[in-house]
């Protein structure tokens, strides 16, 4: 049980599982640029070459970038409505969905830079990132390393406020492996997915189905090279203990039941104890936690995560 809670701490990590479930088992391989995130996808021709959906027009731009294992697809709860006041453009970082995969550093520094020359590229002003879980963190590294190109911040339930010692991290790094990723079943990403979520309905069973075909898909193993490399990069690249040098005006966004932050057997306690925390340590930060949600807060709670980003933005 520590393990499985441990893992999913990081989130969207697939666990092995040995029970049934299977109703996307059988069907067709789903490749990577195939995956339907209901909004049409762009792609900026650096190295690596970035795939993201570019919506809406005006004097900000919103950068959404995903957590661990997932991608831009995962904001289209929220694309259609903070589209109507911001260019909003949501990516998919390096390694995931329809963005280039390979022998990248996939290192927290390496997706920030990454971001900086999207932003470079599109010569974007006014920009606000908008990260989730790893994004997040990803967030916190830009906001340290380029905060002149930055006006403002939201961390939607991030990675990166908690501190973890260094045999919890040797030990995550040894469990996190290529072939662990392989071998999850329907069920057990079924279930994984749940526990991001206060209360899981079938609505969300595209989540299930899109990462069960995807393990058919002719790049699943540079995506799961990708996840592994991630694991280290958030251990690699501590946050934790450098909130106070961001400068820009923050939102922090969180579930009340957010079950994977904080982890409840190596840092028991509430999320609330977690993202105070953060929220003191942030020079310039407000914080905003959402009732009757968990990490997931973009997809469960979707009118009130965009009304307090569109909030915010004012």
């Amino acid at each position: 049980m520590k393990t499985i809670k441990f893992l999913l701490l990081i989130s969207f990590v697939f666990l092995q599982s040995c029970s049934g479930g299977y109703l996307y088992w059988d069907k067709p391989a789903l490749e990577f640029d195939q995956i339907d995130y209901g909004f049409n996808t762009k792609k900026v021709l650096n190295n690596p070459f970035v795939s993201f959906i570019d919506e809406g027009k005006g004097e900000q731009t919103l950068i959404l970038i995903h957590g661990l294992a997932s991608n831009s697809g995962f904001w289209r709860y929220n694309i259609p409505e903070l589209s109507k006041h911001s260019r909003v453009i949501a990516v998919d970082l390096p390694g995931y969905g329809k963005s280039e995969k390979g022998n990248y550093p996939y290192t927290l520094s390496f997706y920030a830079e990454t971001i900086k020359n999207l932003i470079d590229e599109l010569n974007l002003k006014n920009v606000t990132l908008v990260g989730h879980s790893m994004g997040g963190q990803i967030s916190l590294i830009f906001a340290l390393k380029y905060p002149e190109k930055l006006s403002k911040l939201v961390l939607a339930a991030p990675a990166g406020f908690e501190e973890f010692q260094r045999g919890e991290g040797d030990w995550l790094r040894s469990v996190i492996t290529m072939s662990g990723v392989k071998a999850t079943t329907e069920e057990g990403i079924r279930r994984n997915l749940s526990n991001n979520f206060y209360n899981w309905t079938e609505k969300w069973e595209w989540m299930v189905e899109e990462r069960v075909r995807m393990r058919k898909a002719k790049d699943f193993d540079e995506f799961t090279y990708t996840v592994d490399r991630c694991v280290d990069a958030m251990l690699d690249e501590p946050t934790y203990n450098k909130l106070s040098g961001i400068k820009v005006p923050t939102l922090i966004i969180h579930g009340k039941y957010d079950g994977l932050i904080p982890n409840p057997y190596l840092n028991p306690g509430f999320p609330s104890d977690v993202f105070e925390r953060g929220e003191k340590e942030i020079p310039n930060a407000k914080r905003v936690e959402i009732d009757c949600a968990g990490h997931m807060i973009q997809i469960e709670k979707p009118e009130e995560f965009n009304n307090a980003v569109i909030n915010f933005l004012k």
